[in-house]
This record gives C-alpha cells, structure tokens and sequence, in this order.
C-alpha cells in the first residue's frame, strides 16, 4: 500500500479531543470525543496515565487512521524538549515525567509526537496562519486559560526543562489584593484577561453568572460593566505582552482562542497599553494579529511535529 502524506492531529481539552485527519494543511476528516479528564484529579499517577491512554486510544477508534504516517498530539503541559514526555500539567498535578508518545505510540503502533498545546498553536498559526512568513513569532490563546508558544528563527522554543512562553503565568498585578491565579501566585495575566477571569469580574461586578462572550454582546449592547472588563483584560494584555517583548524583541504577536471574537474591544486597549509599557525604541513596532484559523491553530500545528 502507498504511504499517504496523511496525518492524525489531535488536540486535547479538559472535557473533549479533537481529532481530525489532516494533509499538508487540509483538516479531512474530524470527530470529537468527550473526555472529562477533570476526574484524575483523584487518581493515582497510574491510573491517570493509563485513563489518559485509554481515553485517546478509544478517540482513535473514532477516526480512519489507516495507513497515516502518525499521531501528533497538542497537550495541556511541560513537555520535556521534543521527547514527548510530559514533564508536569498544571491541571492534573500527579503526572510527572509521564512518557505519553512512547507509551501510546506502543498501544496505536504508529509513530506518536507530543507537545505543549499553545505551542502546537504557535506552530499552526506559523505554518497555515497569521503567522506565516515570520521567522520570529510569539502567540498566545486566549481562552478558558491563557498560553503561550514561541518560535524563534523558525525553530519551536521549549526552554531548557518544557515551561518557557508560559505566557499566562506573566505577572501583572503587584498590588496587595492581586488576584489570584490558578498557578498558587497571585497577579499573572490569566486572573484578569482570560475567559475565566472575565466571567467571574462580571459576577463580582453584576451578580450574573454568564459567559465571556454573553459578556461581550452585553457589551455591545452598552452594558458599561460589561465593556469595562473587557477594556481592562486588553489592558492587562497589553502589560504582559510588552514584558515578553523586551525580552524577547519579536516584533509579530498572534492570537488565538474564543476571546479573538472580542477583538474590537480588546485590541485597541491592548495596543495602547503594550506601546504604553514597552521601551522607547520598540513603541509603534509591534503587530498583534488575531489568528486566521478559527480554532483549527492548535491541531493543525499538532499534525507538524511528525515533520
């Protein structure tokens, strides 16, 4: 049988898996499958991994995967270099040094690639997106949480032990009443500009419990509260953004994720506060780009790692 340049990408959440099979850029075929992973919390380290295992050898059951040259897996965590081997997850606290490519690569008895999942996005957003055409790029998803991949002269950047770009984790807020983040400090990014940290504002500020992008409507709608939040998260944004530009002078930012649909409000806040924070020379350089891939950034940069 002829090898196909087919591949198998599958992008993992904390309640499903995307799975599609993709070539050269073009999704093929596609299925999700739920997955509530929130339930390894109360696992041991074993049994985590072998549900981890489990649960995406079951999704693969799901999709043709036929003569692919291979699975390439974008994971929420620290993986160690391109080994494959997740090194920690900040959502599931016991898998540590787990060697999830290997280890399913023998269960599926193809060739399995995995990475961290903002960095598969980076890699898509690069390769099929907004991206494309720069050598240096930083990008960031912005969703329930918030992430960060770097590429740096064309190669993907890991960071000595898996954890460099994280991006959520940049701290904002000094102030004594930060708040806190899901990470144990207090005053990173993700607490003020991700979808989470959105929604519990407005339910501070208005007692409603909603959505990031009911939030949004409302704010088009002239709810001020509403708009307000948004303004600040783009803020926020905004100061994270400058401190990873003055260490990193790249001048191409990307960004992914569900609040992109809020980019009229968040851009402009963004901008003023990154060029407000940023040093002399770099101020009016940078590009923030909203990706141009929908959600398709992280599980097509997935369907790169196998080359």
């Amino acid at each position: 049988m002829t090898k196909t340049n087919d591949v198998i990408a599958a992008d993992i959440g904390g309640t499903n898996i995307r799975l599609a099979r993709i070539c050269n850029g073009l999704i093929l075929e596609e299925v999700r499958y739920q997955a509530n992973f929130s339930i390894l919390r109360n696992m041991s380290k074993l049994e985590a991994e072998n549900h981890i295992l489990h649960t995406i050898e079951q999704a693969m059951q799901q999709l043709h995967h036929d003569n692919v040259q291979g699975l390439g897996i974008g994971f929420p965590g620290f993986f160690i270099g391109n080994s494959g081997v997740l090194a920690a997850s900040p959502n599931i606290p016991q898998l540590k040094n787990f060697a999830l490519a290997k280890k399913l690569s023998d269960i599926l008895h193809i060739p399995v690639t995995a990475q961290n999942d903002a960095l598969c996005a980076a890699i898509g957003e690069q390769a099929f997106g907004a991206g494309q055409g720069h050598k240096n790029l930083l990008h960031i998803t912005l969703g329930t949480g918030i992430g960060g991949g770097l590429i740096f002269n064309n190669t993907q950047y890991t960071g000595e032990s898996g954890m460099a770009m994280e991006f959520g984790h940049v701290q904002v807020a000094y102030e004594n009443q930060a708040r806190l983040c899901g990470c144990g400090n207090h005053g990173c990014v993700e607490a003020y500009a991700s979808a989470t940290a959105i929604a519990a504002r407005y339910k501070e500020l208005a007692g409603l419990e909603t959505s990031s992008k009911a939030i949004y409507q409302r704010a088009i709608d002239g709810d001020t509260q509403a708009a307000d939040i948004l303004e600040s998260a783009g803020v926020y944004l905004g100061i994270a953004i400058a401190q990873a530009i003055k260490l990193l002078d790249i001048r191409t930012v990307t960004i992914s994720g569900g609040l992109v649909g809020a980019w009229n409000i968040l851009h402009p806040n963004i901008m003023v506060s990154l060029n407000a924070n940023l040093i002399p020379p770099l101020k009016g350089k940078i590009s923030v780009i909203p990706s141009n891939l929908q959600d398709n950034a992280g599980i097509l940069g997935a369907s790169k790692l196998l080359g």
